[in-house]
């Protein structure tokens, strides 16, 4: 009898233990509640275990917790936390939505994820409400000058399309949208980006610290996520500006099951001075300039468990000109045409299937393309009679260069507990490499020349696998390590590399937190760029037998905190960044002429390093962000400046950034940047002599009447400095609730107190013959204005 009881008691006690033992797992979709899209980054929280999960890009998230009462808190910043409580006692799926805060004022939301808790360092992610408030040349929103406003990040100056990465190069920032390689992101020589705020819904940049998941570039990822299009109902909403207008359209094909965004954005400078031109020239010249931009998306949700999104982007720019010139005088007559056109664009496109295949695994698979193109002709033609005989001549050159990609890839987010999120997948890419090629075509009476110059295309091979987990080893320590491997196969050679990520955070007193990370990164492919050219030429080109691929290896560390309920955040951090097999041109060389690029440049070695502040608040009527960065960069090749280190053309060892903006009333905001930079390094000659001259040479008499040769000499490379860039713009939006929606008046000025900053520096000769140095200027005050409507029906119009 004694043993049946201890036997009764024995299991009742397993009973309850493994009771007490067995989990469940909460998944589901987080979306906003008026337009259906998910969202990105929100946390899910359980107060009374005190654990968590975030959703991903597709606002999927997956929580197992010990069967027992639950209390969740979904938060986001700019949204209204939401609240549930229940037992958990099964497999549990809630799709929630979460309503807009829009005074975005500090709230009580006790689940939101803290700077501090995030293993990622060197991350950040600005919302595009407050990259719209950035007062922006000429009125036109641009994301990746606004990203220029963020520490470690700098541009190239004004004209400039390049970001400039903690000491990296253009071509070394892997900048996505939807998922898709952009290869130019830039529109009117530099001076604006193709990302058409209006469409977008996300942007995050990384700059150390990279998870295993991205690879094939060496100093940035800048992930830019566009819009899916509203679920509920259709919006309309559009900006009239000096030079350019955007329209966007969105709205459901199937209510809460289908939705479509269509964005639109195109200068009209060509237009407007059309007639100014054919009026100047009598109707005998024409050239003009546009750039355009469309976004596309369709999102169609086909159950709880399985979604489908297309999306594209098509963008342009197009310079050009042509002149007649008519002869006649009764007995022979001429007609002469000159034509001359540039232009560049990018071509991108996504499919990409969604998948939950249980309660813990999500799966993103896709198959994009993206196409970069630069092109170039010039022509003439000319008609001549004399006497009934006519004769012609006919003259075309055309340059065309770009890259062709496309790629399959596939992830997988595994969430086995709360305190493990796994991902891993692989990828594959086709390239194809137009390295530059011109064609010469003359016809003149009958006899014709057509030739090709240049080299074959080039195609690449390249292959990726990643694994990575962000795992919570205890309460106040937190690593986020993986491995991504990745291959390269070009034209019978085969590179490969193992690059290992590692970042960590542990919990330090009073909620700071110390944070550290390593990255070991490999680069395929090189941006061959020519400073004295001054355009977007990017002549993308491989790996190869003769050039090695790109290498690099970052090491950081620096704090971060929140404060006051995750209102400012603020972060310092320290960085040093070691780049192998970069390359540039040999001075004097050039993408145009004979020869194979790979002649033409050197390979050699890069080092970055300095520290970081960026202070920012997130929430109340006052927004905006400090951004400090103190850094050296320096370049080393055995063939350029006779093998010696001297500092790269970006190298800046000062970096400040000021953004502000207010909500003054229900009616009117103003905004504030202020930006102050160290001159740019460049070379200048330092002294100049006349060596003497063979007998019958060319040559010139100097001021002894001595004949002779002109010799300069620029000593070191790059060791002059430009003046200090700094620049103040400002901002004043004004709206009007309106019954059909909402309009908003955008007053700017671009460089408000007139700072007369470099653009670059030639040499030319004063009265009396001297040798002197001019800077030129390009911006100066520019004030801006535009009107931007919001179409819908507006249920709080009061007039």
């Amino acid at each position: 009898m004694l043993m049946k009881i201890k036997l009764t008691l024995a299991f009742s006690v397993l009973v309850q233990f493994m009771a007490s033992a067995q989990k469940f797992t909460i998944s589901g979709y987080l979306t906003d509640e008026i337009s259906g899209e998910s969202l990105i980054g929100a946390t899910i929280y359980n107060t009374k275990t005190k654990s968590g999960t975030t959703t991903n890009i597709y606002g999927f998230y997956s929580l197992t917790l010990p069967k027992d009462s639950v209390s969740l808190v979904y938060s986001l910043v700019g949204y209204w936390p939401a609240r549930m409580n229940f037992m958990l006692n099964e497999n549990k799926n809630f799709n929630t939505k979460l309503g807009t805060n829009t005074t975005l004022k500090t709230v009580e939301i006790t689940a939101e994820e803290r700077i501090q808790d995030k293993t990622r360092m060197s991350t950040i992610e600005i919302p595009i409400a407050q990259i719209k408030a950035v007062p922006a040349l000429l009125g036109e929103v641009d994301v990746l000058k606004v990203l220029t406003l963020l520490p470690g990040i700098k541009s190239g100056g004004e004209g400039s399309s390049g970001l400039y990465v903690r000491g990296g190069g253009p071509d070394q920032n892997l900048i996505l949208l939807d998922g898709v390689p952009v290869y130019n992101a830039s529109h009117l020589f530099g001076f604006f980006s193709v990302f058409n705020a209006d469409a977008l819904k996300n942007v995050e940049v990384t700059k150390g610290g990279f998870p295993a998941r991205y690879g094939g570039r060496l100093s940035s990822v800048i992930d830019l996520s566009m819009k899916e299009g509203n679920m509920t109902k259709y919006n309309v909403e559009g900006s009239i500006g000096i030079i350019a207008s955007r329209l966007l359209v969105e709205g459901p094909i199937i209510k809460n099951k289908m939705s479509f965004m269509i964005s639109g954005r195109r200068t009209y400078i060509d237009l407007l001075a059309r007639p100014l031109i054919k009026a100047a020239t009598k109707g005998t010249g024409v050239f003009g300039y546009y750039f355009y931009d469309l976004n596309a998306k369709v999102n169609f949700n086909i159950n709880d468990k399985n979604h489908l999104y297309l999306s594209m982007y098509s963008g342009d720019d197009k310079f050009y000109a042509s002149f007649k010139d008519n002869y006649s005088d009764g007995m022979s007559s001429s007609s002469t045409t000159n034509a001359f056109a540039l232009g560049w664009g990018n071509v991108t496109t996504a499919l990409r299937y969604n998948r939950v295949i249980n309660n813990k695994l999500f799966n993103n698979t896709r198959a994009t393309y993206t196409r970069y193109r630069f092109y170039t002709s010039a022509g003439a033609s000319n008609t001549y009679s004399y006497n009934g005989t006519t004769s012609s001549n006919n003259f075309n050159l055309k340059y065309l260069s770009g890259i062709n990609d496309w790629n399959l890839k596939t992830d997988f987010d595994y969430i086995p507990n709360p305190n493990n999120y796994v991902k891993f997948g692989g990828s594959y890419t086709y390239h194809t490499f137009n390295t530059g090629a011109a064609q010469y075509k003359i016809i003149d009476n009958n006899a014709a020349v057509d030739t090709t110059i240049g080299t074959d295309k080039i195609n690449g091979n390249e292959y990726s696998t990643y694994i990575e987990n962000d795992h919570k080893v205890t309460e106040k320590l937190k690593i986020n390590y993986g491995l991504h491997y990745s291959a390269f196969f070009v034209s019978g050679t085969f590179y490969n590399s193992l690059q290992p990520r590692v970042s960590a955070r542990y919990l330090l007193f009073n909620n700071w937190s110390l944070k550290a990370s390593y990255a070991s990164m490999a680069q395929y492919l090189h941006l061959l760029t020519n400073s004295n050219i001054g355009l977007p030429t990017d002549l993308w080109v491989p790996a190869t037998e003769k050039v090695k691929p790109q290498q690099s290896y970052q090491p950081a560390v620096g704090v971060a905190k929140s404060l006051l309920d995750n209102t400012y955040e603020i972060s310092v951090e320290a960085y040093y960044k070691k780049m192998k097999n970069i390359i540039d041109f040999l001075d004097g060389s050039s993408f145009l002429g004979n020869g194979s690029w790979e002649n033409k440049i050197a390979q050699g070695k890069g080092w970055s390093y300095g520290a970081e502040v960026f202070l920012q608040k997130k929430k109340g009527n006052i927004t905006g962000w400090i951004g400090y960065t103190l850094s050296w960069t320096n370049r080393q090749f055995d063939q350029i400046n006779g093998g010696k280190v001297y500092p790269y053309k970006y190298d800046r060892r000062h970096d400040l950034s000021f953004v502000y903006s207010q909500k003054l009333n229900k009616r009117w905001d103003a905004n504030l940047t202020f930006v102050y930079g160290t001159g740019n390094a460049i070379s200048l000659p330092q002294l100049s002599y006349n060596q003497a001259a063979m007998p019958n040479s060319i040559g010139y008499y100097n001021n002894n009447n001595q004949f002779g040769n002109p010799v300069i000499y620029y000593g070191a490379k790059n060791s002059y400095r430009m003046q200090a860039y700094h620049r103040m713009d400002i901002g004043m939006n004004y709206h009007k609730p309106k019954k059909w929606g909402e309009a908003t008046w955008n007053f700017g000025f671009y460089n408000a107190y007139n700072r007369k900053n470099p653009y670059f520096i030639y040499l030319t000769q004063d009265e009396q013959g001297k040798r002197i140095a001019k800077q030129v200027s390009i911006f100066p005050i520019i004030p801006s204005v535009s009107y931007t409507f919001k179409l819908f029906k507006n249920e709080n119009y009061k007039k």
